[in-house]
C-alpha cells in the first residue's frame, strides 16, 4: 500500500494539492513537516503529524522534520487568536534541544537513502539581511494573496502584528530553500497549516518560473484533518492541559491513564492515527475483539499499550500498567514497592492522608494505635471501632489483609521510607511519617 493509500485508509488526509499522489508514486521524494519550539517538549498533538512523517519513510520516502529555530523567534498566528509572547533565544535553544531529542525516537536516522534527518531554519535565516529577505521572497507574493489565507483574514478583525503577518512567508521561504538546496518536493503539516504551507508551493512556482504565470507546480502540499473526538471536540488535552510526551510534564502513568481512559466512539480513528506500527490487520482484529466484549476495554488496552511503549519505553509502560492495577484493587506489596514515588502519589492522588511525627512513635506503638488514636481519629475515631473493624478483617496494610491489631508499626513496611496505605474496606488512606 503506497503513502498516500495508507493515510486515506487511516482517515489523515484533509487537504491535498493536484499532482502530490502522481509525486509520491514516481520516485522517492523528500518531504519535511515543521516544529516550531515554542515548548520544551512536544504534545500529542504533535505526535499525530509526527506519525506521518514515520508513514512517510516506511513508504519509502526521505522524512525531514524541521525544527523552527528562526519561525520560533516570531510566532505563528494559525489557530491563535491572540499574538504570542515572544521567547528569549536562550529558551528556544533549550527547547529546540529537547525536541530534537524527542523526534529522535520516531523516525529512523540510520537506514540508508531515506534516512531521516533534523534540519534548523536558523541555519540559514542567520545569514540572510532584511533588505536581502525582502528582495528574495516579498516581491514574489501580494499583500492581496498573503491576506487571503484564512489565518490572517480571523486576525485582522482584531489585530495582527507585522511580525505574524509575515510568518506564512517566511514559512514559505523554508519551503523554497529546502527545495532548492535539498530537492524537497513535499510539505505536511495539520489542517491549519495549509495555507502556510501552499505559500510556500506558490513562492517556489513564481521563484522558478518568474515569467510564466500559467507555469504548473513543481512543489506539492499535503496536511491531515485536525484530530477531534466523536462529540466534536479537540482531541489531545486532559484536565491538567496538554498530555507531553515529555515524562517530567506528563508521566508515563498519566500519559498511559490517558489513552485508557479514551470513549469506544473515539477509538477507531485514535488507533488509526497513532498505532503507526499496527497493520490494518491488526487494528480491525483489535476491533472486533473489543466489540465482543466492550466491558473489557480491549482496544483501548492495546492503543495505551502501544503508544506508551512507543513513547516512554517498555518499563514505563510495564511500571504504568502495574500502577493502574493498584488504582483498580488489584496490586501487592511488591507492586506497590515497585512505584517510584512520583507514580505512587499520582495514583493516590485525592486519598485522604494523616501525618503522624516520628516522635509521636515509640517501640511499642502498634497498628490499633496508628489507625485510632496516632492519627487523631482521622482513619477510626476510636480503638474500639478500629479494633471491630481489623477483627472483621476489613483492615490492610500495604494492601495485605491483617487481623493483628497489636502488629507493631516498626513492623510495618514504609513505602518510600514514609508511607503506609492503610486499607479500610474498600476506601483507602494514607499515612505518611515525618
Amino acid at each position: 500500500m503506497g503513502f498516500i493509500d495508507e493515510l486515506r485508509w487511516r482517515g489523515m488526509i484533509q487537504d491535498m494539492m493536484p499532482g502530490t499522489e502522481e509525486q509520491l508514486n514516481k520516485e522517492s521524494t523528500t518531504g519535511y513537516i515543521g516544529f516550531d519550539p515554542t515548548a520544551r517538549s512536544l504534545h500529542i498533538g504533535n505526535l499525530a503529524t509526527i506519525m506521518v512523517l514515520k508513514q512517510f519513510q516506511l513508504a519509502g520516502h526521505k522524512p525531514l522534520a524541521l525544527v523552527g529555530g528562526a519561525t520560533g523567534m516570531v510566532g505563528d498566528p494559525s489557530g491563535k487568536s491572540a499574538e504570542r509572547n515572544f521567547l528569549s533565544e536562550e529558551i528556544l535553544l533549550e527547547n529546540q534541544a529537547a525536541i530534537r531529542k524527542q523526534l529522535e525516537k520516531f523516525l529512523d536516522f540510520d537506514c540508508g537513502e531515506n534516512s531521516a534527518e533534523i534540519v534548523n531554519n536558523y541555519d540559514w535565516f542567520k545569514n540572510i539581511s532584511f533588505l536581502q529577505f525582502l528582495r528574495e521572497a516579498g516581491k514574489y507574493l501580494t499583500i492581496n494573496y498573503m491576506s487571503s489565507k484564512d489565518s490572517v483574514k480571523r486576525r485582522i478583525e482584531t489585530g495582527i502584528s507585522f511580525t505574524e503577518f509575515s510568518y506564512q512567508l517566511i514559512q514559505g521561504y523554508d519551503y523554497y530553500h529546502l527545495y532548492k538546496t535539498r530537492g524537497v518536493k513535499l510539505q505536511m503539516g495539520g489542517s491549519d497549516q495549509w495555507g502556510n504551507i501552499t505559500t510556500g508551493t506558490e513562492l517556489i512556482r513564481r521563484k522558478e518560473n518568474e515569467n510564466d504565470e500559467n507555469a504548473s507546480y513543481s512543489a506539492f502540499a499535503l496536511t491531515t484533518p485536525l484530530l477531534t473526538k466523536a462529540d466534536g471536540t479537540k482531541f489531545g488535552k486532559s484536565e491538567g492541559g496538554n498530555v507531553w510526551l515529555d515524562a517530567e510534564l506528563t508521566s508515563p502513568y498519566e500519559f498511559y491513564q490517558f489513552w485508557i481512559n479514551q470513549n469506544d466512539a473515539d477509538l477507531p480513528r485514535l488507533m488509526r492515527v497513532y498505532g503507526c506500527y499496527l497493520s490494518r490487520e491488526e487494528i480491525e482484529a483489535i476491533e472486533a475483539e473489543h466489540a465482543q466484549a466492550p466491558h473489557l476495554r480491549v482496544a483501548q488496552k492495546a492503543l495505551a499499550k502501544e503508544v506508551t511503549i512507543m513513547v516512554h519505553g517498555q518499563e514505563a509502560y510495564e511500571t504504568a500498567v502495574k500502577a493502574s492495577e493498584v488504582l483498580f484493587g488489584k496490586a501487592t506489596l511488591e507492586t506497590l514497592k515497585s512505584l517510584d514515588e512520583k507514580t505512587f502519589r499520582q495514583v493516590f492522588a485525592g486519598v485522604p492522608q494523616t501525618t503522624v511525627k516520628k516522635s509521636e512513635l515509640t517501640p511499642e506503638s502498634n497498628l490499633l494505635e496508628l489507625i485510632s488514636v496516632l492519627s487523631n481519629g482521622e482513619i477510626y475515631p476510636s480503638k474500639g471501632e478500629a479494633r471491630k473493624a481489623i477483627q472483621a478483617n476489613a483492615v490492610s496494610i500495604n494492601k495485605e489483609k491483617t487481623q493483628n491489631d497489636k502488629l507493631p508499626v516498626a513492623d510495618i513496611v514504609l513505602l518510600h521510607d514514609r508511607y503506609i496505605l492503610v486499607g479500610k474496606g474498600k476506601k483507602n488512606h494514607i499515612v505518611e511519617i515525618v
